[in-house]
Parts: C-alpha cells; sequence; structure tokens
C-alpha cells in the first residue's frame, strides 16, 4: 500500500475527503465543514492511486499553528495514515517561520492518538458541530 502525504494545492481533493468522513459519516452540516477559510490554508493530502484518502489543513496566526480537518477515509483508519498525516502537518508547521506552537480541536475519543504523537489537552470539553472536543497543543 503506498500513499504519499503532502502538502498539496488541490483544495477539493482535500474538501471531498472531508465530505466523506465529516459530512456524509459525521453528520456535520456543509456550512460548517466548508467555512470559507480554506483558500487561506495550507493542506495536507494523502493520496492512494490517484484517490485521496486522507487529508489536514493548517491555519497559521503569528507564532501558532492550528491543525484541523483532520480525516482518513474509513477503510484506510488504524493503519497510521492518520498520524503520518500528522507528522507532514507537524513539520510543515515547523517549517513557517516563527511558528512556536501547533494546536487543535480534539474530538473526545481521538485524544489517546493526539496524546501519542505529543499533544497535550488543556481547557474545557466543548461542542463543535454537535460533537465533543478538547483542545490541545504541543511546542514545536
Amino acid at each position: 500500500m503506498k500513499i504519499r502525504v503532502a502538502l498539496s494545492q488541490d483544495i477539493e481533493a482535500c474538501l471531498e475527503v472531508r465530505r466523506t468522513v465529516f459530512i456524509q459519516e459525521q453528520n456535520v452540516s456543509e456550512a460548517e465543514e466548508i467555512d470559507g477559510l480554506d483558500d487561506s490554508c495550507l493542506h495536507i493530502l494523502a493520496v492512494q492511486n490517484d484517490v485521496p484518502v486522507g487529508t489536514a489543513r493548517i491555519v497559521i496566526k503569528e507564532n501558532i499553528a492550528k491543525i484541523g480537518r483532520v480525516c482518513v477515509v474509513p477503510n484506510l483508519r488504524g493503519t497510521g495514515l492518520g498520524a503520518a498525516i500528522m507528522r507532514e502537518a507537524m513539520a510543515v508547521c515547523k517549517s513557517q517561520l516563527g511558528v512556536q506552537k501547533a494546536v487543535l480541536g480534539s474530538q473526545i475519543h481521538a485524544m489517546g492518538f493526539y496524546e501519542k504523537l505529543g499533544f497535550q489537552a488543556f481547557g474545557t470539553i466543548y461542542l463543535d458541530a454537535g460533537i465533543e472536543h478538547r483542545d490541545m497543543e504541543i511546542v514545536l
């Protein structure tokens, strides 16, 4: 299984994966998922045999990078692809001049995944798109 994970300009391919995971599978509304910020973000895309299979996006604000919209298609979960996407996202964050920290809003069930990558939780649990989340951060 050869999967390429890299920074990408193909926003439509990233949106294709996000529609599958967040809109169709998790019932997030299209208005919440397609928030108008994608044109100003950096995007990580995972592709297998020319098919988009995972993604994440990065919003840079001063010295903080916010990683979000991290997802993998259902049949490739548990394969290490999510971790590969996050490692690439963190490498991209580190490469941005002045960025010192990455933050994200983790769905509660995924917190252990991010903790294994070095993220630490902070703050209280909150709802985002009707799903419980908690903020997490890592110093880069």
